[in-house]
């Protein structure tokens, strides 16, 4: 039988807001910058992935 330890260490504020920060300026880029591109392949993947996530878009 085998025995897995897990270490665990807590987060600084700091530390969770960076990492909150760098999520939500992705989440914009891919919505915003990719869902607003004029190339039809960068706009077509962020309009289906947006509809397979279930938000509306037009």
């Amino acid at each position: 039988m085998a025995t897995t330890t897990v270490s665990s260490k807590a987060l600084s504020i700091s530390d969770r807001l960076t990492a909150g920060f760098i999520a939500l300026f992705l989440g914009a880029f891919l919505i915003w910058g990719v869902g607003l591109a004029h190339s039809m392949v960068l706009h077509d993947t962020a309009h289906d992935t947006r509809h397979s996530y279930g938000f509306p878009c037009h």
